[in-house]
C-alpha cells in the first residue's frame, strides 16, 4: 500500500546514533619548489616505443581478423540439437500448471489405443476386470442380477466420518452390501469415506474397518477415501497435503499390518497439487477420472472411470471401474 510518510522521512533520533559531526578545515599545507625544472614532453610516436606501439596494432588487426575468420566459419556449423530431459527432469501439463515429475514414482504406461468400449458400452482393458462400487446410495441391490451383468467385483463402503463434528458411522447397507455380493460370488474390497484430520484419527477409521470385516473373505483392496467437501463448516477446510499424506500412511499401515492389501482413493486434483506420491507407492492407487480414456501421469492400478453407469440389479447411477492390475501381471502393459 502507499504510504505518503515514506516519501518524506523523517530525520534519525538520537537513538539511531551520534549525530554527524562537522568537517575539520584542514590546515593549508605549502607545495615545495621543485629543485630542478621539469623536462619537455617527449614525442611518444617517435622512437622505439612509437615503433613498439605500431607494432603492437598490426598484430591486434591480426588477430582480430583471424576472430572474425572463426566466428564466420561457426556460423555455417548447424547448432547441436537440445537435450532430451532425463527421466527425471521431465514435466507435464496439468490445467494451466506445468508439473515437474516426482522423482521414484511410476509413470502411466498403458497403451491408450487398447482402451475400448465393449457390447454394454463399459471400458475394457485386456487383462482388465471390471467392477463396480457401492454405498448406501445405491440403497437395495439385487446381486446375482449384478454378478449376471458382467460384473467381477464390488468395492463397498463401510462407513464414514461426519464432516463437521468427526463422529464415525457405519453404511446402513453395509451388512448387506457384503453378504449379497459374497453370495454372489464376486470379490469384494472395502473403502471408508475419510473425514480424518490427524494420523491418529486415520487409525481409528481403519481399525473401524477391521472390526467390521469380521470373518468375511475380503480379495480387493481395502481404501482410504478421503475427498473435500464444500461446507464452510467442515472439519477439513484447511487441511495441508502433509499431513493429508500423513493419514493416508497412517489407515494403510494399519490395514497392512492386519494383512488387507491398502489403498488409497484419488482424483487428479489430489494427486498433483496435495498428496505426496512418493510416500504412497508401496500402495495400490485407485483413480478417478471420468471419460473413456485415463489422461492421468502417473501409474495407477483401479479407475473409476464413470460415475453414472448402469448395472442390472441396481437403480440408478452406479460408479464404474476397471481393475488394472491383472493387466500388468499378465504384461499387458508396456513398460
Amino acid at each position: 500500500m502507499y504510504d505518503p510518510q515514506a516519501q518524506n522521512p523523517a530525520p534519525p533520533s538520537e537513538e539511531e546514533g551520534p549525530a554527524p559531526q562537522p568537517p575539520q578545515t584542514p590546515e593549508p599545507v605549502q607545495a615545495p619548489e621543485p629543485s630542478q625544472p621539469l623536462s619537455p614532453p617527449q614525442n611518444r610516436g617517435s622512437g622505439w616505443t612509437g615503433k613498439a606501439a605500431l607494432a603492437l596494432s598490426a598484430v591486434a588487426v591480426l588477430l582480430a581478423a583471424v576472430t572474425l575468420v572463426v566466428v564466420l566459419q561457426g556460423r555455417n556449423e548447424p547448432e547441436p540439437p537440445p537435450e532430451e530431459p532425463g527421466p527425471q527432469g521431465n514435466t507435464f501439463q496439468y490445467r494451466d500448471r506445468i508439473m515437474t515429475a516426482l522423482e521414484g514414482v511410476p509413470v502411466n504406461a498403458y497403451a491408450k489405443g487398447d482402451f475400448s468400449l465393449n457390447d454394454k458400452g463399459r471400458v475394457a482393458y485386456p487383462g482388465a476386470r471390471a467392477g463396480i462400487d457401492v454405498s448406501t446410495h445405491q440403497q437395495e441391490i439385487d446381486w446375482p442380477a449384478v454378478a449376471a451383468d458382467g460384473v467381477d467385483y464390488a468395492i463397498l463402503r463401510v462407513g464414514y466420518r461426519g464432516y463437521t463434528e468427526g463422529g464415525l458411522f457405519a453404511d446402513s447397507q453395509f451388512a448387506r452390501n457384503i453378504q449379497g455380493a459374497t453370495g454372489a460370488g464376486l470379490d469384494v474390497g472395502l473403502y471408508f469415506f475419510s473425514q480424518a484430520i490427524t494420523p491418529a484419527e486415520a487409525e481409528m477409521e481403519a481399525a473401524f474397518v477391521l472390526e467390521a470385516i469380521g470373518d468375511y473373505e475380503i480379495a480387493g483392496p481395502v481404501a482410504f477415501d478421503w475427498e473435500r467437501v464444500e461446507d464452510s463448516a467442515a472439519r477439513t477446510n484447511g487441511l495441508d497435503g502433509e499431513t493429508l499424506t500423513r493419514c493416508a500412511v497412517a489407515f494403510c499401515e494399519k490395514i497392512k499390518a492386519a494383512g488387507y492389501e491398502p489403498a488409497v482413493y484419488l482424483n487428479q486434483d489430489q494427486a498433483y497439487l496435495r498428496y505426496d506420491l512418493r510416500q504412497l507407492t508401496d500402495y495400490t492407487l485407485w483413480l478417478a477420472e471420468y471419460g473413456q480414456l485415463p489422461d492421468f501421469y502417473y501409474d495407477f492400478d483401479l479407475w473409476q472411470y464413470s460415475c453414472t453407469g448402469t448395472v442390472a440389479g441396481i437403480q440408478g447411477d452406479v460408479d464404474l471401474n476397471l481393475d488394472l492390475r491383472g493387466a500388468k501381471e499378465e504384461g499387458e502393459t508396456p513398460e
